[in-house]
């Protein structure tokens, strides 16, 4: 690709000629040069200004749609070439929910990297809906998640089986128990995460199936993230809801204590997704290699 188009997606993608300059470590002059020059190029204005804000026009919306595609196909055209000789080339973004970027996907990367040391590596987290939006914009190549719902314009790929346990502090009143019944579930104080978390959608639909709604139970708190729920329970007499993978060295160190509730268990699978339609090969490695990964 020609380097005015790569500085035309920064742009497109970042809707700022500053953040284009920094992402691509280049002046902003020199953003602003290859922008005119693309455009007198093209003989088409690509962006308005609107105040302090910058907006791509129709000419803009479609160039970027177009060069989207052309910089995807040149870096399939990189990675056969590679491949030709056994050096794997290109770029992979990939998306993780919270669960899985903090506990699971750094091994995953770490081997991927050393087997792959010529394939570039960008990692993006956040909730599980965030991951789908982000994919389905072509933010990111593909996304590992851990709701259970799924969208229509994405292909899902269970890779792990996971449960979500019942936990509370050492030290906690509740956690010198050893088994809860369903009815304490729903009394005693609860911390959970936040909405749109893939952890607290599965939570949702496994309480529907014993007739059980999220607002009636006695929810102390919404944190936005696994870590912060943890550190949270050393100071609070209650329970939570969290993935299993996540308690390992808190288990370990006998912090927190997990809690069986009597005829109630929550299961679910993390996922990779794709969108649908054709996969490049950069992503048909990756998937690959998570799903032969011995986690």
């Amino acid at each position: 690709m020609d380097y005015r188009d790569e500085v035309f997606l920064a742009v497109a993608e970042n809707l700022s000629f500053s953040k284009a300059a920094e992402a691509l470590f280049i002046s902003q002059p020199a953003v602003t040069k290859h922008i005119k020059e693309l455009e007198g190029k093209l003989n088409s204005a690509l962006f308005e200004r609107k105040g302090n804000k910058v907006y791509l026009t129709k000419a803009g919306k479609l160039a970027y749609r177009h060069l989207k595609q052309i910089q995807q196909q040149y870096h399939e055209l990189q990675f056969e070439l590679g491949r030709l000789n056994d050096a794997y080339q290109g770029s992979l973004r990939i998306g993780a929910s919270s669960t899985i970027a903090q506990y699971l996907i750094p091994g995953v990367l770490a081997a991927f990297h050393q087997r792959f040391p010529e394939i570039k590596l960008d990692l993006f987290n956040g909730n599980s809906v965030d991951m789908e939006h982000k994919l389905l914009r072509n933010d990111i190549d593909l996304a590992l998640v851990e709701n259970d719902s799924s969208q229509a314009n994405i292909r899902y790929h269970d890779f792990l089986d996971d449960e979500i346990v019942v936990i509370s502090g050492a030290d906690s009143v509740y956690g010198k128990r050893k088994t809860l019944t369903l009815p304490d579930l729903q009394h005693l104080p609860l911390v959970l995460r936040e909405r749109g978390s893939g952890t607290l959608e599965v939570i949702q639909h496994a309480l529907k199936k014993h007739k059980i709604e999220l607002d009636t139970l006695n929810i102390l708190i919404h944190l936005g993230s696994t870590e912060a729920i943890k550190n949270f329970l050393v100071n609070f007499d209650g329970i939570a809801l969290v993935s299993e993978k996540s308690i390992a060295k808190e288990l370990q160190l006998k912090t927190i204590v997990k809690l069986t509730v009597k005829d109630f268990s929550i299961h679910r699978k993390f996922r990779l997704s794709t969108r649908q339609g054709p996969e490049n090969s950069l992503q048909q490695l990756f998937r690959n290699f998570v799903l032969q990964y011995p986690f």
